[in-house]
């Protein structure tokens, strides 16, 4: 049973490849403007392939191979904005197998490299709305396997356990002032995140909430408001993709269940990219975009429990490195050329931080 052998050779090779690794760090983070609650920031950048996507791709990786889809020396294809793609390199490499990244042409070239250093090779498509199409047809063409995270995400994560991301947040605060999180805020990209971490909370009977930072250009927000309110909401489609890399998305995909989610918020661009970079100057290092969206939700839920009177912790996830966005969000001309108003943006988040309301947000809740 040649195949059957090399699965068990497969799986044992990338279990091995996670004993070898440590968890990702839980950072806190002060904010002035709220005495009372305790802000985490879950720092997903330093796993081997530097982004929250490294877990994702293990879980994919697995489950692929359990369910006998992946094969010796065929092609493993993926659609993503970049850092799903990074990391699933990673493991194609460490089992052997080309790796082909379909990705948007807009992709940081940061994102390219990173995805070239682990032996993938890309495959650059016009609009995010033709990822899926092409890697299907590139799939086809090569013989390979599409791995299709934004349908499997949210089955391939083991939401019980096995050190998936709420697991280890949850242990991880066990020893803090407010060891059970009042929210845990993160940003939809396939909606695995978020249906992990709803899951999660409900089965180990936790009172916590988890509420999504959609951002700007993306479907979800749309979609969970309708389904909030009872009516059809997978048919919703976006004209475009995200500015924000690795989290929105033109169509609401496979992996994103509404009733996993107890609260969402609509983030701007410019203020995403703002408290971007207000958190990344609390740090002294640069965070990412996703990461920037994540701290608005956060400053939302902030300013929900203070005036309801309510102390506690908030933990969120910081999603990637700001080092693979030198060549756009951390470049003065790409604001100039997506017309981004940073000077606005910027007061806004610094007045968000310090207590007072953020302008522009669409908050919408299922309770």
């Amino acid at each position: 049973m040649p195949q059957r052998d090399w699965v068990a050779r497969a799986i044992h090779t990338i279990e091995a490849d996670f004993n070898r690794s440590a968890d990702t760090h839980l950072i806190p983070l002060d904010v002035p403007g709220y005495p009372g609650i305790d802000v985490y920031l879950k720092d997903e950048s330093s796993h081997p392939t530097g982004s929250l996507k490294h877990r994702l791709a293990r879980s994919l990786f697995l489950y692929a191979l359990a369910n006998g889809w992946l094969r010796e020396g065929r092609p493993v294809v993926e659609a993503s904005s970049g850092s799903t793609a990074v990391s699933e390199a990673y493991f194609a490499r460490l089992l052997g197998l080309p790796f082909i990244a379909v990705i948007p042409a807009s992709t940081s070239p940061e994102k390219i490299a990173a995805i070239e250093f682990h032996g993938g090779r890309c495959h650059l498509v016009q609009t995010a709305c033709a990822l899926d199409s092409e890697s299907q047809r590139v799939a086809a063409e090569t013989g390979g396997h599409f791995m299709d995270q934004f349908t499997y995400a949210e089955r391939a994560t083991d939401w019980r356990a096995n050190n998936n991301i709420a697991e280890s947040i949850f242990r991880q605060m066990a020893e803090e002032r407010h060891p059970v999180p009042e929210w845990i805020v993160c940003s939809p990209g396939t909606g695995g995140t978020a249906a992990t971490l709803g899951r999660y909370v409900r089965y180990r009977r936790h009172a916590t909430r988890v509420l999504c930072a959609d951002p700007q250009e993306s479907v979800f927000h749309q979609a969970y408001r309708a389904a909030v309110a009872g009516q059809p909401w997978r048919h919703f489609t976006h004209p475009c993709g995200s500015r924000v890399e690795g989290i929105g998305r033109p169509r609401v995909e496979a992996s994103f269940i509404p009733g996993c989610i107890d609260a969402m918020v609509k983030v701007p661009d410019a203020l995403a990219l703002a408290a971007m970079r207000h958190v990344s100057a609390r740090l002294g290092r640069r965070v990412g975009g996703s990461t920037g969206t994540n701290f608005i939700g956060v400053l939302h839920a902030a300013q929900r429990m203070a005036v309801e009177g309510r102390s506690g912790s908030i933990v969120t996830i910081l999603c990637d490195s700001g080092d693979r966005y030198a060549h756009s969000y951390y470049a003065p001309a790409w604001y100039a050329t997506n017309a981004i108003d940073t000077v606005y943006a910027d007061a806004a988040v610094e007045a968000g931080a310090a207590g007072g309301d953020i302008p522009g947000l669409e908050p919408v809740r299922a309770t």
